[in-house]
């Protein structure tokens, strides 16, 4: 007898959604490209965000950066979400089942966590209509934390196509 996540799983995995994906010879590999194109921009820039928090290009502002950088990552979920559910669903009774892809929904949940606290108590809004000040140490660990679950993430996500 099956549970009810393992039935959940299977009706995902062969609902009409799903089955034209497979079966579509153009479909997957769009989703997949639409995919990466997400994950360069959001990864891409919450790097080169995490880059100056760190210390580097100390000439660029923070703030400006923040404001130049934070839409286009914005963006990149936009991609990455929805191409990910279709992707999932595809294949979703083996990913339900792979701890590779449970850590990887793990690392995605501490990657939105530290986002959260970095942008409501390290560097909240109100800190970013005052003037550029020496930044605290909790950003360069978030910074540290940031770069380190992301490569997590890719790593993982490159795992699971194996």
């Amino acid at each position: 007898m099956l549970s009810a996540t393992e039935n959940t799983l299977r009706w995902l995995e062969r609902s009409s959604w799903a089955v034209h994906i497979r079966q579509s010879l153009w479909l997957y590999p769009a989703l997949e490209i639409v995919h990466i194109t997400g994950i360069a921009l959001l990864v891409g820039a919450a790097f080169l965000f995490d880059l100056r928090l760190l210390g580097f290009s100390k000439n660029l502002p923070v703030r400006d950066l923040a404001n130049h950088l934070l839409p286009w990552s914005r963006k990149g979920l936009w991609l990455i979400v929805p191409s990910g559910i279709l992707l999932f669903i595809t294949n979703a009774e083996t990913l339900g089942k792979d701890p590779t892809f449970w850590l990887k929904m793990l690392l995605l949940a501490v990657a939105g966590l530290n986002a959260l606290v970095f942008h409501q108590i390290v560097y909240p809004p109100k800190f970013r209509l005052q003037p550029e000040k020496q930044l605290p140490l909790s950003a360069k660990v978030s910074a540290s934390i940031s770069i380190m679950v992301w490569i997590a993430v890719i790593a993982c996500g490159r795992l699971l196509a194996y």
